[in-house]
C-alpha cells in the first residue's frame, strides 16, 4: 500500500502491526529514488546529478534496530550497489567518518551520534531528499523529540518525510502536522485480523509468584516444538540475573540490555541469529523492530509498562505469517497494571489464572512433557553457547561494562598487582595491642609513663610479691605509685594486701614528700574510671 504513494514523493504516515514488513515499505522507495553510479553508467542520470552527501536519512531509536535496518537495505540494494551506512553510538568515530568521506547514499542512525557528526561538520545533510522516522513513537517516549527537531532543522525544507510505527499516539500526529506536507495516513490491517495483536500469535497470561518465575520459565523453555525464545524484563538488573540463572540451569542464554557494552550486545544478537544461543534475555531495547527467524516463544518475565510495549514485545514472534506463542507472567503487584493493558487492547484475560511451576494446566496448555524439571538435561545441551561467538572490537570510547577497545578491568588490576613491590615491614597497628599478653613486657618497657599506667590498669590486679619487686627494678617510681593508688581507690583484694610489706620502704619514702605524692596520685585515681 505504501509503495505507489512513496514512489510518487508524497509524505506518508504508515501504521501497521508488528511483523508486516514496514522496513521494506519505506526502504524500497528510498533505494529506487536515490541516484547512484550505476544510473550514470546506464545513462539514466548525469555525473553532475550525483550529490556530495547522503540523499536519504533514516532515524531509528535503538542501536539494534539501526543495525538491522542497515543490513536489510544493503541486501535489497545489492543489485544497484547502493551505499548504506549505520551511524550509532558505542562504536569508534573514525570508521564512520572515513565512510562518509568516501561517499554514502543512505544513512541510518540514532539521534545522538547523528547530531555529533553533524555538529562536527563530518555529516552533510544538505543533499537529503527523503527523511524516515522509524518507530517514531518510541523516539518520543525516550525523549528524543528535541534531537529529532534539531536534525529536521538541518535538512532542506523541500523533502519527502515518512513516519512509520505499529502504534501512533497523538504526539506523533502533532509532529507530523508541524513537519509534514499533506501526509497520507496509511493504516494496514487484515480483513480477518480485528484485534490489536496479530491473529496467529497464541497468548497466555498467568499470575505467577516472583520467587517461582525462574523455575516456571525453565520448564516453559523445555516445551515440545520450542525454537528460539526471547524473554523480556523491565530492568537491566533483572535481565542480567535471569540470563545467569538460565545459564546455570544448562540453557544457552545471552543478554541484551543497556549496561552491556555495544560489543557484548552485538555478540549476543549474532549468537542468537546464528543459533548458538537459543534464549535471549533482554530489556525493551530489543522490543522494537528486531526480526529474527525462528522465534517461536516470547515470554514477558515482568509485566510491560503499557499496551504499546506489550504489542511490540509480543510482535517478536509470529512474524511474516508464521505462528508464535506469547506468555506473560503477571505478579500480584502488577495486576492493576495488567488490567489497564488488558482493557486497552480488549483482551479476554482480565483475571489471569494463578499458576505455579507444578500446575497441571501449565503443562497442558504449553505442551510441556510430563516430569520436566527446572534443569535442562545434559543430553539436550546441544547449543554452542555465547562463548562460541567472538566479541568484535568496536573501538568503544568507554563506559560501564564495555568489552571492546580497552583492556578489561581484571587484567589491568592484575598488572598493577605484579608491578607493586612486596611489603617489607609489619603494619604499625599490629604492634600496639592493649591486652596482649605476649607483648605486654615490651609495651611497658618501651612506652611512655601514661601507656604504662593504662597497661597496669588492664592487667589483672592479683600479682605475686616477686613480680612486683622485678617490675619495681625496671620502673621503680611508675609501678610503685600505681600499685599504692589502686587499692586505695577500689578497695584492695587480699593478695594485694599481702604484697604491701614488700613495698613498705617505698611507701615510707613517699610519705617524706606528701605534696609530691598527692600531685602524682591524681592521674592514678582517675584510671579505674577509664577502665
Amino acid at each position: 500500500m505504501t509503495l505507489p504513494v512513496a514512489l510518487a514523493g508524497n509524505d506518508i504516515i504508515g501504521q501497521a502491526k508488528t511483523g508486516t514488513g514496514k522496513t521494506l515499505g519505506f526502504g524500497l522507495p528510498l533505494l529506487e529514488r536515490v541516484t547512484v553510479a550505476a544510473d550514470v553508467e546506464a545513462g539514466r542520470a548525469k555525473a553532475e546529478d550525483l550529490p556530495d552527501g547522503p540523499q536519504a536519512l533514516i532515524v531509528v531509536p535503538t542501536r539494534e534496530l539501526c543495525q538491522q535496518v542497515t543490513n536489510d537495505l544493503l541486501t535489497a540494494g545489492k543489485v544497484r550497489n547502493v551505499r548504506v551506512l549505520a551511524i550509532y553510538g558505542g562504536r569508534a568515530y573514525e570508521p564512520q567518518v572515513e565512510a562518509l568521506k568516501k561517499g554514502i547514499d543512505i544513512v541510518v542512525g540514532t539521534p545522538g551520534r547523528l547530531l555529533d557528526l553533524a555538529g562536527q561538520k563530518k555529516l552533510n545533510l544538505k543533499s537529503v531528499r527523503a527523511l524516515v522516522l522509524d518507530e517514531a513513537d518510541e523516539m518520543l517516549d525516550l525523549g528524543f523529540l528535541p534531537d529529532v527537531e534539531r536534525i529536521m532543522a538541518m535538512l532542506p525544507p523541500k523533502r519527502q518525510t515518512m513516519l512509520f510505527s505499529a502504534t501512533m499516539p497523538g504526539a506523533v500526529i502533532n509532529l507530523a502536522r508541524r513537519y509534514m506536507s499533506q501526509p497520507t495516513h496509511i493504516r494496514a490491517t487484515s480483513p480477518d485480523d480485528e484485534g490489536a495483536t496479530v491473529a496467529n500469535i497464541t497468548q497466555h497470561i498467568f499470575r505467577a509468584h516472583s520467587m517461582d518465575k525462574p523455575e516456571l520459565v525453565s520448564r516453559i523453555l523445555q516445551a515440545d516444538g520450542r525454537g528460539l525464545a526471547m524473554i523480556f524484563c523491565r530492568t537491566k538488573r533483572t535481565a542480567a540475573d535471569i540470563a545467569d540463572q538460565l545459564a546455570q540451569r544448562g540453557f544457552a542464554s545471552g543478554a541484551v540490555h543497556g549496561d552491556l557494552g555495544q560489543g557484548a550486545r552485538e555478540q549476543a544478537l549474532r549468537a542468537f541469529r546464528n543459533g548458538k544461543v537459543d534464549v535471549l534475555v533482554c530489556t525493551d531495547v530489543a522490543a522494537r523492530g528486531i526480526d529474527v527467524d525462528g522465534v517461536t516463544h516470547v515470554i514477558n518475565y515482568q509485566s510491560p509498562e503499557d499496551e504499546k510495549t506489550y504489542l511490540h514485545r509480543v510482535g517478536r514472534t509470529g512474524r511474516a505469517g508464521k505462528t508464535g506463542i506469547a506468555i506473560t507472567l503477571v505478579d500480584w503487584d502488577d495486576i492493576p497494571r495488567w488490567k489497564l493493558i488488558n482493557k486497552a487492547l480488549d483482551l479476554p484475560f482480565d483475571e489471569p489464572e494463578e499458576t505455579y511451576s507444578t500446575s497441571a494446566h501449565l503443562y497442558e496448555l504449553l505442551n510441556i512433557p510430563a516430569g520436566t524439571k527446572g534443569i535442562l538435561p545434559r543430553a539436550d545441551r546441544t547449543r554452542a553457547g555465547l562463548g562460541a561467538e567472538t566479541v568484535e572490537d568496536l573501538g568503544e570510547t568507554g563506559g560501564r561494562g564495555k568489552t571492546g577497545g580497552r583492556k578489561p578491568a581484571v587484567a589491568a588490576a592484575a598488572t598493577v598487582t605484579e608491578e607493586r613491590p612486596p611489603r617489607t615491614r609489619t603494619p604499625r597497628q599490629r604492634t600496639r595491642t592493649r591486652a596482649g599478653e605476649t607483648v605486654a613486657g615490651e609495651t611497658v618497657a618501651g612506652e611512655t609513663a601514661v601507656a604504662a599506667v593504662e597497661t597496669a590498669a588492664v592487667v589483672t590486679p592479683v600479682v605475686d610479691a616477686a613480680d612486683t619487686e622485678g617490675e619495681a627494678k625496671a620502673a621503680p617510681r611508675r609501678r610503685r605509685r600505681t600499685r599504692a593508688a589502686a587499692p586505695a581507690a577500689e578497695g584492695a583484694p587480699t593478695a594485694v594486701a599481702e604484697a604491701a610489706p614488700a613495698e613498705a620502704p617505698a611507701a615510707e619514702g613517699d610519705e617524706a614528700k606528701p605534696a609530691r605524692r598527692r600531685r602524682r596520685t591524681r592521674p592514678a585515681k582517675a584510671e579505674p574510671a577509664d577502665g
